[in-house]
């Protein structure tokens, strides 16, 4: 193993996608630390450059592919610099090719990170004539417990991998079928994490919901969400949630439990039934739409957010027109809105031809005129409210300061208004589309709880 008199490196991990690959740069950072290699910030710094990547959408992909461009050309103009590619891209045969083009040194699936130091080590000794792979995966991952991180909030993975397959996602092949952690070790996590300082906890896994199912013994989600909110947290979420395992006994946590956040992300893709078959999700329009009623009737000023597709193979006018209304109906105050992105390997590749992406993009506007509508509104109806904001970091406008309420809300403070980060009562003045601003509420006042704190 390396150690700083021998074989030590300047690493630098540059990350893409979702959270649950931020969680795996904490894992691979302090795998590297403990084997004696410094971390550092700026890629151009580092003699080790690891990519962790994101295979789910196209965007992602080509940012990977300019980075490694450009770490190509870096070398062939003389830089000493080993090149390393993870996460979800490496696992697959796209991912090997891109290695393969770009001369990477080390190819490191999602499922194996906890090789990444025999395998530098494999790359210092000269022992293999070409790139190290490790795409395996290493069933002790699961069982592994990070450093607590020493920020305010920070993300805890309870289980990997996906056991729905929908014709559009990757993530099946990159990240394998559902395994669960086992509750102890999540446990003593989120303890630690408390212990260092954490406010917030947001518990990760392809979905969620259907924690537990894969091992006969283990407790469900909503069990093991109200065991973490009792662990002393301010605050707990959790992302993300498929509405096949969307339960009313995970609603009835959420309202019952002071420290489990009012809000609610859940990916709808499509308001068309006929979409959502095409996708392979296996629910319907009517049964998504119930689980948003029955949400909003236990849960008290509940936030509820959603992912939406636009432009799947074969959506017709009509099929987005339903997506429309049911953005209507649900009442979003969130979305994240994608035009269908093509993944080689994935069976809407294989079998389905891709729409015009003018029609795409046409239509994206439209959605996206309709959640700035919504969102809008909702935000507005909380001017003059007092929100619980947890304060993190210093805005891109450093005359402010930036947080997100207990409903995911983005709040910006005056920096002035703040003496330490933290949480924080906040009175909202003013709101746009997707942020409130708002001024520390005076000490004592009458602020905004959640529910079960007002009982």
């Amino acid at each position: 193993m390396s150690t700083w008199l021998e074989g030590a490196l300047r690493a630098a991990i540059v990350t893409y996608g979702c959270q649950m690959n931020e969680y795996d740069t904490h894992t691979i950072a302090s795998e590297l630390v403990a084997g004696g290699h410094m971390l550092v910030d700026d890629p151009k710094d580092a003699e080790l450059v690891l990519l962790n990547t994101c295979a789910v959408r196209g965007k992602p992909v080509e940012k990977v592919v300019s980075l490694l461009g450009e770490l190509r050309k870096e070398r062939k103009a003389g830089r000493d610099v080993k090149v390393g590619l993870m996460g979800c891209l490496a696992q697959l045969q796209e991912g090997k090719e891109l290695a393969e083009k770009f001369e990477v040194d080390l190819l490191i699936g999602p499922g194996a990170i906890t090789s990444v130091l025999p395998a530098i080590d494999e790359l210092e000794r000269g022992s293999s004539s070409g790139m190290v792979e490790r795409r395996g995966f290493d069933p002790e991952l699961h069982d592994l417990m990070p450093p607590a991180p020493t920020g305010l909030s920070g993300f805890l993975t309870i289980m990997r991998g996906c056991n729905h397959h929908c014709t559009y996602c990757v993530v099946p092949q990159t990240r394998g079928p559902e395994v669960s952690r086992r509750p102890e070790v999540i446990l003593a996590e989120a303890e630690a994490m408390v212990a260092a300082g954490a406010c917030e906890i947001t518990l990760l896994g392809q979905n969620v919901n259907s924690y537990g199912l894969d091992q006969p013994g283990l407790p469900t989600f909503p069990e093991l969400l109200r065991m973490v909110a009792r662990t002393g947290v301010a605050r707990v979420k959790f992302t993300t949630s498929h509405p096949m395992n969307f339960s009313s006994r995970l609603i009835d946590v959420i309202a019952e439990e002071e420290a489990v956040c009012n809000f609610v992300h859940l990916p709808v893709q499509s308001g068309s039934d006929r979409v959502l078959r095409r996708m392979a999700r296996e629910y319907r329009r009517e049964r998504y739409l119930d689980i948003v009623r029955e949400i909003r009737a236990k849960v008290r000023d509940v936030v509820i957010s959603t992912d939406i597709i636009v432009g799947f193979p074969g959506e017709t006018e009509e099929d987005f027109e339903q997506t429309l209304s049911l953005y209507d109906e649900a009442a979003f105050e969130h979305a994240y809105m994608f035009i269908y992105s093509a993944r080689p390997g994935t069976p809407s590749y294989k079998h389905f031809e891709d729409m015009p992406r003018e029609v795409k993009t046409a239509r994206l506007t439209r959605l996206i005129e309709k959640q700035k509508e919504h969102s809008l509104r909702a935000n507005q109806a909380l001017v003059g409210r007092e929100l619980r904001v947890l304060i993190k970091e210093i805005g891109r406008d450093e005359a402010y300061v930036v947080g997100h309420s207990d409903q995911n809300h983005t709040v910006l403070v005056p920096r002035d208004q703040v003496t330490s980060m933290g949480l924080k009562q906040v009175r909202i003045e003013h709101a746009t589309p997707h942020t409130l601003y708002g001024r520390v509420a005076t000490p004592g006042s009458d602020a905004y709880v959640p529910l079960a704190m007002a009982s």
